[in-house]
């Protein structure tokens, strides 16, 4: 396996701690999605931990289980735009240049709609549709916006409560393996959640392709059943985000350098599991989950190879969340741990090696205080 130099240094310096602090930051209701919070008459801190978004509470972990049903129709509309300031303390490479040209500058960097919320009594869906600011840069070097679709996620459930059963089932169809998840540990929606596009200073490389690489890629239909607020299991299968799912699918084509489309062989499933128990301010979940992806090359004016076979990889991941909810205090910690095996029998994308491994590890743990002041703590590791 080859590597340029900015890679190498990545991988000699396997790790990245990473801390943010903010102070006398005020955050106020429209920091969640004010959909959800027109239609069950909620404020936003009783679906997200000190009203931080995406971070939710067991309210909201229900909220999305039960298909994002709970309360009344409402305006299904919301806007969200993102602004950053970065500063680096290197921004070149080995060789002099330049990595990041806005670096130390304030930026737009996305705006996005969502069309979300309740449609009937049983059906709900999540849809964000993004505009990135610092998409790709043109052959001139300016840099080119993007619209295109982001996550979704519609669901049909239904929920059985007896006399001593709680019994949610549901069904699934989304485009990024674990956006269907409802806790902060899992790759689509763990810290941080919001990143900057003009800035790869310090990015990990090389991760786990669960982390990302097949998000707004894939469709994927599933079911899953939560019993007695205790424990969680769900089956979904992948394929490729083309044909009549191509609105799923980011603007990504083949044959399209900027934007290429993964394509997959066949089915490919994912599993989770996990276990969950609530007492007073208290909440944990330790679970687990896998998937396992045939994805075909691209060659080098980003069409699919059909012929050469595919790259096989199985991930499987073990995950921890605690939170802990009373006013005035918020704290939450999240742990993740991914080991990737990957299987390139043809030597596709890998040059002389037919195998590898991979691993991730994520921690996180945050305070907020009334909902208004916090400070969040992250370490990652490639081991």
């Amino acid at each position: 396996m080859t590597h340029s130099v900015a890679a190498r240094r990545l991988l000699q310096c396997a790790w990245v701690l990473a801390i943010e602090a903010i102070c006398l930051l005020h955050a106020p209701s429209a920091a969640a999605l004010p959909i959800f919070a027109r239609q069950t008459g909620q404020s936003c801190v009783a679906c997200h931990a000190g009203g931080q978004f995406p971070e939710l509470t067991p309210y909201g972990r229900m909220f999305k289980l039960n298909g994002y049903t709970f309360g009344e129709r409402t305006v299904p509309v919301a806007v969200m735009a993102t602004l950053d300031m970065t500063k680096t303390r290197v921004n070149h490479d080995a060789s002099g240049n330049i990595i990041s040209p806005k670096d130390g500058l304030p930026v737009f960097d996305a705006a996005s709609i969502f069309l979300a919320g309740k449609i009937t009594d049983r059906i709900g869906a999540f849809t964000q549709f993004t505009y990135s600011n610092y998409d790709h840069q043109g052959s001139d070097g300016r840099w080119i916006g993007h619209w295109a679709s982001d996550n979704m996620d519609f669901r049909y459930v239904d929920r059985i409560i007896g006399d001593a059963n709680d019994l949610i089932l549901g069904t699934t169809l989304h485009n990024n393996p674990s956006v269907q998840d409802v806790w902060n540990s899992s790759p689509a929606w763990s810290y941080p959640y919001v990143s900057s596009s003009t800035s790869t200073v310090g990015a990990p490389q090389f991760l786990p392709i669960m982390e990302g690489a097949l998000a707004q890629q894939v469709v994927g239909a599933g079911g899953y059943v939560y019993w007695n607020r205790t424990i969680y299991a769900e089956l979904s299968v992948y394929r490729t985000a083309d044909g009549i799912w191509s609105f799923m699918s980011k603007g990504n084509k083949a044959g399209d350098p900027n934007h290429p489309q993964i394509y997959l062989r066949g089915q490919n499933p994912y599993w989770r599991l996990a276990l969950t128990h609530d007492w007073g301010p208290h909440s944990v979940m330790l679970g687990t989950f896998g998937i396992n992806a045939q994805v075909y090359p691209n060659d080098a004016n980003a069409f699919p190879s059909f012929t050469q076979g595919v790259t096989r990889y199985r991930d499987i991941g073990f995950d921890a969340q605690y939170q802990y909810l009373l006013e005035p205090n918020t704290i939450t910690a999240q742990a993740r741990y991914i080991r990737e095996n990957i299987s390139d029998p043809n030597n596709l994308v890998y040059g002389d090696s037919k195998s590898a491994n991979l691993g991730s590890l994520r921690l996180k743990l945050s305070y907020v205080y009334q909902a208004k002041y916090g400070i969040s703590l992250s370490f990652f590791s490639r081991p």
